[in-house]
C-alpha cells in the first residue's frame, strides 16, 4: 500500500490524478477518462479507440411526446473544468456543461451536467458521480438512459465476472462481426461461427445474458491474467438507480466493456422512461460509484481477484454514504434520517394470527400508487430486507417525502403504508407494527407456482443445441439461454399446454413463458393453455376469485374463459399489456402485474372444470407473458 500523497497535474488538454498506486488521465475540459495506468500496464483502456471512446458518461434523450425507449445518444462532454479539492488526501475534479438554449436547443438534452472524479490517498481506484439538473423554465423532454462506460483493452482483459456462478472467458469483439459472427433474431444476439479462439465456435453471445437485478448488482468486472489485474465497478448503494431492487440492468459484456447503469428502460419498456413535464424542475445525483483495481502479489490464480473485489465491495457498502464528496447535493450521513418498524402479514386463510413478514423487501420511494416504485425513475429509493421476525430498519435516507412500500415472497400483491412519511435531518422514525393484508377473498382451492415475482420455478427447457452459451449449461439461471421461446413450438407443435391440478407438476409441466406458436417462416398463432381441475361441490350463487400474478408481459393480451373456449367476449381480458421484452432478453421477470378476476359460481360445475388462458396477440415470436403465480379461491365463508 502506497502512502504517497495524491497529486494533480494539469496539462493543456488533459488532467492527471495519481496517488502512487494508479494514475488516471482525463481529457480537459471534456471529462473523459482516456488513460488508467496500473501495475505496470501503461493503459488499461483500449488504446486503439479514440480518446473519447474509452471511459465516459453518456445519455439518451428524446423530445417531449416521443414514444419508445430510444432517442438521441451522445457522450457527455464538459466545456468547463475546475478543481474542487486538491490536497494530499484527496483530489476532486469537476467537468461541467451548462445548457444554453440559444445553441443547444434541439441538439442536446436540456440539462446542466456536472461530472465529478475523486481520487483518495491509499485508494486503489477512483470514484465518479454526476449531478443532472433541469430548470423549470426549460423544455420538457424524455431521458431513457444514462450510464458510465469503460472500454478495456481487448488484448488484456479476457475473463469476465458478474457473480460467483457467472464468470467465464469471453469471446473477442471481432468475433461478433461478420464473417466471424452471424446476427440472430435481434442485433444484440450473435452466433459465433468462426471465432478467433475455436473454443467459442457455435456459441451465442448476447450482452443481455449477463443482466442482473439491482439488488445483486454491487460489483462486476474483468480480469487480466498477464499480469494479474482486476478492473471492477463497485456500486455501493442503489439509492440513485431507477426501478427499485428488482429492476434489471446490464453489467459487463464482450468488448471488453464495463458499465455502471443508472437509468434504463430494460425489462420494463416505456413505463420506465424518465419524462420531465413542462415547468417541472428536476435534480439528481447519480453515484458515486467506485472503479476498483486490484492485483496479486504472488503467482496464485488470478481469479482470486474476484474474492478481493467482493471484500472491497463490502467495505464500500459499509462506507455509504461517503463522507468525501464535496457537492452540497450529496448529503452526508448526519444530514440524513432513518426509519424502522416491523411488518406483519394478515391472511386469515393462512393463519389465525398475524405472521412476521420474513425476508420481505421494504423500501421508501417517492409517493405514488401501490407498486409504483417499480417504474419510479426521478427520485431516490431506499430498500432493505426484513429479518425472520419482520423487523426492518432503513438508514441514511435523504430528506424528503416518501411512501413506504413492500412485497413479501409467498404472498401476492403490494403493500403501501397509508401515510406519506417525511424524512428530516437526523430523524429516527419508528413505525412500530404495520400490517399487510394481501389480496384474499376465500380459501385456496388450488394454486400453480410460487408467489415470488419470477417465473424461475416453472419448466425451463434445454436450449436448441445450435444456440448455446456454455456458461448456462446445468446452471441455476438456465433461463438465460438464447432462443428458449422457440422451444415452445418444438414441444407443443400442434396442441397447447394442458395442466391438470393434482397430477401435473409446475416445475415440469408448466412452460416458463406463454408465447406464440410458429407455424411458418413469418407466421405465428395465438396459444391457449388449459388448467383442468375438479370441484367436489360448487356454490352457484357465490363468487370465486381467480388471481393471476404475471412476472412479465410483452405486447400481449391475456384472455380468460371458463369451461367454454368459444365464449366471446371472454370472461376477462387484460387488453394489450407490456413492453418488458423479457423473453428476448433472457430474463425471468419484468414488471409485476396482478389481476383479480371474479368468477361467478354459475360458470363452474361439480366435477371437471377447465380454465382457458389465451395469449391472443401473435404477430411475432417474442410476444407473450410469464406467470408468477395462479390461484383459484373459493367463495368467502359468508358466501358459502
Amino acid at each position: 500500500m502506497s502512502s504517497q500523497r495524491v497529486k494533480l497535474h494539469i496539462q493543456e488538454r488533459h488532467v492527471v490524478m495519481e496517488n502512487g498506486i494508479l494514475q488516471v488521465t482525463i481529457s480537459k475540459p471534456e471529462g473523459i477518462v482516456t488513460g488508467i495506468r496500473y501495475n505496470g500496464i501503461s493503459n488499461l483502456l483500449e488504446l486503439k479507440n479514440d480518446e473519447s471512446n474509452r471511459g465516459y458518461w453518456d445519455l439518451v434523450w428524446s423530445k417531449e411526446g416521443s414514444t419508445g425507449t430510444t432517442g438521441i445518444s451522445y457522450v457527455i462532454k464538459g466545456t468547463n473544468f475546475r478543481v474542487i479539492v486538491e490536497n494530499e488526501e484527496q483530489v476532486e475534479l469537476s467537468f461541467t456543461r451548462m445548457w444554453d438554449p440559444s445553441v443547444d436547443e434541439g441538439n442536446l438534452a436540456p440539462l446542466n451536467l456536472d461530472k465529478r472524479f475523486i481520487m483518495l490517498r491509499n485508494s486503489s481506484g477512483f470514484y465518479s458521480y454526476a449531478i443532472f439538473e433541469h430548470l423549470k423554465e426549460w423544455p420538457a423532454f424524455n431521458l431513457p438512459q444514462t450510464r458510465i462506460v469503460f472500454k478495456l483493452r481487448k488484448d488484456k482483459f479476457h475473463y469476465m465476472v458478474v457473480a460467483d456462478n457467472r464468470q467465464r472467458y469471453m469471446p473477442l469483439p471481432d468475433d461478433r462481426s461478420p464473417p466471424r459472427g452471424e446476427p440472430l433474431d435481434f442485433p444484440e444476439a450473435v452466433l459465433l461461427v468462426n471465432p478467433v479462439e475455436p473454443e467459442f465456435k457455435g456459441e451465442v453471445d448476447d450482452k443481455y445474458q449477463y443482466s442482473c437485478d439491482n439488488r445483486n448488482l454491487n460489483v462486476h468486472g474483468w480480469i487480466c491474467f498477464e499480469p494479474p489485474v482486476g478492473f471492477w465497478q463497485i456500486t455501493p448503494s442503489n439509492e440513485f438507480r431507477s426501478g427499485g431492487p428488482l429492476k434489471q440492468n446490464l453489467t459487463s459484456h464482450v468488448g471488453p466493456v464495463n458499465l455502471a447503469m443508472f437509468l434504463s428502460a430494460h425489462y420494463a419498456g416505456e413505463d420506465m422512461v424518465l419524462k420531465l413535464k413542462p415547468d417541472e424542475p428536476w435534480k439528481k445525483v447519480f453515484g458515486p460509484v467506485f472503479i476498483y483495481l486490484n492485483s496479486l502479489l504472488d503467482e496464485s490464480d488470478p481469479r482470486l481477484l474476484w474474492e478481493d473485489a467482493k471484500e472491497q465491495m463490502l467495505i464500500e457498502v459499509q462506507s455509504w454514504p461517503y463522507s468525501f464528496p464535496t457537492s452540497e447535493d450529496f448529503p452526508s450521513s448526519d444530514q440524513r434520517g432513518s426509519l424502522s418498524g416491523r411488518l406483519l402479514v394478515r391472511d386469515r386463510y393462512a393463519s389465525d394470527y398475524d405472521m412476521p413478514a420474513n425476508g420481505a423487501y421494504v423500501g421508501l420511494a417517492p409517493p405514488g400508487d401501490v407498486g409504483s416504485w417499480q417504474t419510479e425513475n426521478k427520485g431516490y429509493q431506499f430498500w432493505t430486507q426484513a429479518d425472520a421476525d419482520g423487523y426492518f430498519s432503513i438508514n441514511d435516507i435523504r430528506t424528503g417525502d416518501y411512501n413506504l412500500y413492500s412485497w413479501v415472497t409467498g404472498f401476492i400483491g403490494d403493500y403501501r403504508y397509508d401515510s406519506v412519511i417525511t424524512i428530516t435531518e437526523g430523524c429516527d422514525i419508528d413505525l412500530g407494527n404495520i400490517v399487510y393484508e394481501p389480496p384474499r377473498d376465500g380459501p385456496t382451492l388450488w394454486e400453480i407456482g410460487i408467489p415470488d415475482r419470477s417465473a424461475a420455478e416453472f419448466y425451463i427447457p434445454d436450449p436448441n443445441p445450435n444456440f448455446i452459451n456454455s456458461l448456462y449449461v446445468n446452471h441455476p439461471d438456465r433461463f438465460r439461454q438464447y432462443g428458449l421461446w422457440e422451444r415452445y413450438t418444438d414441444l407443443y407443435p400442434d396442441e397447447d399446454l394442458i395442466y391438470t391440478v393434482g397430477t401435473s407438476d409446475f416445475s415440469k409441466d408448466w412452460f416458463f413463458a406463454h408465447v406464440t406458436r410458429k407455424i411458418d417462416d413469418n407466421k405465428y398463432q395465438a396459444t391457449t393453455w388449459q388448467i383442468k381441475f375438479k370441484l367436489d361441490n360448487t356454490n352457484e350463487n357465490g363468487i370465486y376469485k381467480l388471481r393471476l400474478a404475471l412476472a412479465t408481459a410483452n405486447v400481449a393480451e391475456l384472455q380468460v374463459r371458463i369451461n367454454d373456449p368459444g365464449t366471446n367476449p371472454p370472461l376477462f381480458t387484460t387488453g394489450e399489456i407490456g413492453h418488458d421484452n423479457t423473453i428476448a432478453r433472457h430474463g425471468i421477470h419484468g414488471l409485476y402485474r396482478l389481476y383479480s378476476i371474479e368468477v361467478p359460481g354459475a360458470l363452474l360445475v361439480e366435477g371437471d372444470n377447465t380454465i382457458f388462458l389465451t395469449q391472443a396477440l401473435a404477430t411475432g415470436p417474442l410476444q407473450g407473458i410469464m406467470y408468477d403465480y395462479i390461484r383459484l379461491e373459493g367463495p368467502t365463508i359468508s358466501d358459502s
